[in-house]
């Protein structure tokens, strides 16, 4: 629109005006005008002047707000957005800081980790994410409050919905709401989450876990806390620790393999596993182990780095491992507050560790395998080389039972993961089961600890057993019985229902023993794939 072509036309329309009655003014047969009369038309003109000078700017700024009006929109991260009063703007918005409008908006005032404000017209809604909202004006849809408090002032009209969630309403007694009011509340000691922003600010933006602020106190006294018991594993681990960080130091290369193979594969064998309906049940046993991997792992390469330092020193308390991981700790808080380096440190030490966990156990278990198969397998070959004993009337004489227990108590023990695989694969079998068999739907637990007694005292061993390797051997060398194999699964459930725990006390049990081989007196070993199960 040509704004000049206007300025014109208008002043032309009000000047025709002016001439008009100067024309009339000029006749001859006119009587001779006031003397206040000669100046009116003039007036006129310069009033119809100012007139359309306003009238050009007022269309200037209509122009300008139409061609923006789609434009124009305030977003700020990590500081305030605000749009001063006589202004307009699509949206106002802030994250990590607070958004307030004093103008008009087209859409939405919106605060993520921060207060919004509204005490000009808004034409959506006013949502505040962990911060207040506060609205002195016209809201033409929902104002809410996620983990804040909202503020109605006595010019608000709410025509949506007022939700506060985790805080609390307070309205002015002239404020309007034309939708429904909720407010859901944790408690007042639930808190807000406030002190969340000041770590997006000096610490997440920077891509880093901590910065030297007063105001991340909480983060380096949690940062201390986890140290601390980094510290702590190392004195009660100290063996399986060592173990863990030669392994790092003596094959670097396989262990920075086996980190990105286990960081790849642990999500996929947790979704194989959620999926099966047995399974579902050892989800959160497996990620427990993960957790708990995490951790040590963490603890083992720091250890790693520190011993880089403390096996110059001579004295035997500062070489000890848990000096050594206090020493490599105080290093990465150092290496943590460093912009964007200080989350590639944190990620690398937590991968690195779960890596050395992992292929630790792998070794481990090669190297308790490889041992007890060779003896085994000559015993064996010497065996089937002579020749069975005879009675007198010809019959084969079959070998006496207690020798051969005896030979499978002194054979590795099976370890947690090979006796829940088995397990898993037992319950699996039983779900198909008892799945056919409707009646049987309800009593799951009680068809699968059945069936073990009955497979523990005929073979020594499940199906699943039998796939993984596993026999069932009393301590005293001597042949399972009936009773040992009821009292056996009957200690299962004593195993099972407080969390799995009895299971779990293996982990930590020198003979690999859960409570219920405990109290059947009794230990699972793995038998070498050349030793007979059936």
């Amino acid at each position: 629109m040509n704004r000049l072509f206007h300025k014109w036309i208008l002043i032309a329309l009000l000047a025709s005006v002016g001439g008009a009655h100067l024309a009339l003014a000029q006749e001859p047969p006119a009587p001779p005008a006031p003397p206040a009369e000669p100046a009116e038309p003039q007036l006129e003109v310069e009033r119809a002047e100012r007139e359309a000078d306003t009238a050009e700017r007022r269309l200037d700024r209509a122009e300008r707000r139409f061609e923006n009006r789609h434009e124009n929109v305030i977003v700020h991260i990590g500081d305030d957005s605000s749009l001063p009063a006589g202004e307009y703007a699509d949206s106002v918005i802030s994250i990590f800081g607070s958004a307030s409008s004093a103008g008009e908006v087209g859409e939405a005032v919106v605060a993520i980790f921060g207060n919004a404000s509204a005490t000009g017209p808004v034409g959506e809604a006013v949502v505040a994410i962990f911060g207040d909202v506060y609205v002195n004006a016209e809201v033409r849809e929902d104002v809410l409050a996620m983990m804040g408090n909202v503020q109605l002032g006595p010019n608000a009209i709410v025509h949506g919905e007022l939700v506060s969630v985790g805080g609390t309403v307070t309205r002015d007694p002239a404020a309007v709401v034309h939708g429904p009011q909720q407010q859901i509340s944790f408690g007042q000691h639930f808190g807000r989450f406030e002190w969340l922003k000041p770590w997006f600010e000096h610490a997440l933006l920077y891509g880093r876990p901590l910065a030297f602020e007063s105001s991340l106190a909480w983060a380096w006294w949690l940062a201390a806390g986890f140290l601390a018991l980094y510290v702590l594993l190392a004195v009660m681990f100290d063996q399986g620790m060592q173990r863990c960080v030669t392994t790092l130091e003596e094959r670097p290369a396989q262990t920075v393999l086996a980190s990105v193979l286990a960081a790849l594969f642990a999500p996929v064998l947790i979704t194989l596993v959620a999926i099966t309906i047995v399974g579902a049940p050892l989800v959160p046993f497996l990620l427990l182990g993960i957790f708990c991997a995490s951790l040590f792992g963490k603890a083992v390469v720091l250890a790693t780095i520190g011993r880089r330092i403390t096996r110059f020193a001579g004295i035997g308390a500062f070489s000890h491992l848990a000096f050594a991981v206090l020493i490599g700790g105080l290093l990465a808080l150092l290496l943590y507050v460093v912009p964007v380096f200080g989350f590639i440190a944190f990620n690398l030490i937590g991968l690195l560790g779960f890596g050395a966990v992992v292929y630790t156990l792998i070794l481990a278990m090669r190297a308790n395998y490889a041992p007890a198969a060779a003896p085994v397998g000559s015993m064996s070959g010497a065996s089937a080389g002579a020749a069975p004993d005879v009675a007198v009337d010809g019959t084969a004489v079959p070998p006496p039972s207690t020798p051969s227990n005896i030979e499978l108590t002194g054979m590795p023990r099976a370890g947690f993961w090979i006796r829940m695989g088995a397990l898993a694969l037992d319950a699996i079998l039983i779900a198909v089961i008892v799945n056919v068999l409707e009646p049987l739907d309800h009593v799951f637990l009680v068809v699968l600890a059945g069936y073990g007694a009955v497979m523990w005292k005929l073979r020594g061993t499940t199906i699943g057993g039998i796939i993984c390797n596993l026999r069932v051997v009393r301590t005293d060398g001597r042949d399972i019985t009936w009773e040992t194999s009821i009292v056996r699964a009957l200690g299962c459930f004593l195993s099972f229902f407080p969390l799995g725990l009895g299971f779990l006390w293996m982990v930590f049990d020198d003979n690999r023993q859960t409570w219920h081989d405990k109290i059947a007196g009794t230990v699972v070993v793995r038998v070498p794939r050349s030793q007979p199960l059936t």
